[in-house]
């Protein structure tokens, strides 16, 4: 048995957590300083995590090694299976220009550049996220956003800023999932708090939005549908990631938002011509005002509202009882790991969720899309094949970030460096948030800050007297405010609307609002930490 200890290195914790901080610092210097490829910086962060580990902290290198593979495995199931086979379902849509039709059918929603932004960006790209995320809605929106006249520019920065407040739950949960399985906590506890905290951001994005597209005049003009869309998407990510699942929060809040934004007659008024002169500098794609038979509309449609109906039928309690026998948990081998009062750890067990994890059953969403679009088998399994090798850096990276952690989790390094920030007293709950911001900027993605800092925050909060949920969850929803401004989503969204190499001005037109709603989301954070606003956690 490896026993972790505190305080390795001459016995002295200030010593120890700088030793055990520097994997991280590694992977952050090389990512945001060196700009070397994600994927490169994750695999020498996890051989400078397993040298620290065997060398500073005495775990037995078979011992690492396998930590190594648990946090890799867990990268790939349930992790990328869910992002492989989400981004599979999109690319059958594209093959057969059922894509185009959807496309063309939010331009007909309405005329008003504002309602459009609304529609593309903040509730079909939360529904993107919610079924792929890793970038994909920030480049698909960014595209349909210029297809609509938008331009390239505005486009791109309406996309970015609208990209904030579904992350958390995006990929049908995986952020939370992660963070749940690396700090050991029960994931309805985390979910719940995470839902009681960006649902706040959905009620400023839309705003938010309206502005960045027209200004003072869009508050005036389109406050009302702006404000329905995020009530409406704050009450249902709230509701769903409470009492339902975590999965469906951002397919919930997506159509909520959309139907709230739909129903307010406001909405579908014409648009006036100098706001359309004033927002659509671009040029239009030529087939909008191609008309669509009502048939291709409904299979258009159909991807999105078969994945929508089995998860709503797998949450079932006796649909979701039967799917979970599935499910195998088993001793993980050549680990065994007790924490530093000589208590087995979490880690040395694995849980493997066959059936009932949201992989398997957008799988089963795709294969039933490949037959209402008439997508023949071996085309399909071509596309599914495509989608492995697009996502290959990534499917890299993820794998990469994830075992660093767990080595990270296992070994102690992860709790040193909790025991050593938790001096900062009541002063965590307005820097965690900043952590997770920091995290996600330099990694772009949630999930791998996450994976990096979730054991950390849960042991500097035991250890300072705070909720160790609250600050799990603050990571997390701290860290979708800084995706805007990472430097994988800028340059996604660069290349999406033919902007390639102008990333520093996207960068200094998103900052700004980042760290402003970074702000808001560290003052509520502090609020909820204290009376002030503790009656909102649950």
């Amino acid at each position: 048995m490896y026993v972790q200890e505190l305080k390795p290195v001459a016995d002295s914790l200030g010593l120890s957590a700088l030793v055990a901080a520097l994997p991280l610092v590694i992977v952050l210097v090389l990512l945001g300083g060196v700009r070397m490829k994600a994927h490169r910086a994750g695999l020498i962060g996890l051989l400078a995590a397993a040298l620290v580990a065997w060398l500073a902290y005495g775990m037995p290198v078979g011992q690492t090694l396998s930590s190594a593979a648990q946090g890799a495995v867990f990268g790939l199931f349930p992790i990328l299976w869910i992002v492989v086979n989400a981004l599979w379902v999109y690319r059958m849509t594209v093959r057969t220009r059922h894509f185009d039709i959807l496309r063309r059918s939010f331009g007909r929603l309405s005329d008003d550049p504002r309602i459009q932004a609304l529609v593309v960006a903040f509730c079909f790209g939360a529904l993107l996220e919610a079924l792929a995320g890793f970038g994909a809605p920030v480049a698909i929106c960014s595209v349909m956003l210029v297809a609509l006249g938008f331009d390239p520019v505005r486009a791109a920065v309406v996309a970015l800023v609208a990209n904030t407040a579904p992350v958390a739950f995006g990929a049908m949960g995986t952020p939370v999932v992660t963070l749940a399985q690396v700090t050991g906590l029960p994931l309805d506890s985390v979910a719940s708090v995470v839902g009681r905290q960006t649902p706040l951001l959905a009620l400023v994005v839309p705003l938010l939005l309206v502005g960045l597209v027209d200004g003072r005049r869009g508050l005036r003009e389109t406050w009302m549908p702006a404000l329905a869309c995020g009530v409406a998407f704050a009450a249902a990510q709230f509701a769903a990631s409470n009492y339902v699942s975590a999965q469906l929060a951002d397919i919930g809040a997506s159509l909520a938002g959309a139907a709230a934004l739909v129903a307010v007659p406001h909405a579908r008024r014409p648009a006036a011509e100098p706001v359309r002169a004033a927002v659509l500098t671009g040029v239009r794609s030529e087939d909008l005002d191609q008309e669509d038979p009502r048939p291709e509309v409904v299979r258009a449609y159909a991807p999105y509202a078969l994945i929508v109906v089995i998860f709503s039928i797998a949450q079932i309690p006796a649909v979701k009882d039967w799917l979970a026998k599935a499910t195998r948990v088993f001793d993980w081998p050549f680990l065994n790991v007790a924490n530093p009062d000589g208590e087995p750890v979490g880690g040395n067990v694995f849980t493997l969720p066959l059936v009932s994890t949201g992989g398997t059953l957008v799988l089963l969403a795709g294969l039933c899309t490949a037959v209402v679009l008439g997508v023949h088998a071996r085309v399909a399994v071509k596309e599914w094949a495509a989608t492995v090798h697009e996502l290959r850096f990534a499917i890299l990276t993820v794998t990469s970030v994830l075992a660093l952690a767990y080595v990270m989790n296992l070994s102690g390094q992860a709790a040193t460096i909790g025991h050593f920030v938790a001096a900062a007293g009541a002063g965590l709950a307005f820097l965690s948030p900043v952590l997770g911001w920091f995290g996600v900027a330099v990694s772009g993605s949630d999930t791998s800050a996450n994976a990096l800092f979730g054991a950390l925050q849960v042991s500097a909060a035991r250890e300072s007297g705070l909720s160790p949920e609250l600050l799990a969850a603050a990571n997390s929803s701290g860290g979708v405010l800084g995706k805007m401004i990472s430097p994988q989503n800028l340059t996604i969204a660069c290349a999406a609307v033919g902007l390639a190499g102008r990333e520093g001005d996207l960068l200094r037109k998103v900052l700004p609002w980042s760290a402003g709603l970074l702000l808001i989301m560290c003052l509520i954070v502090v609020g909820q930490s204290s009376p002030v606003l503790e009656w909102m956690l649950p």
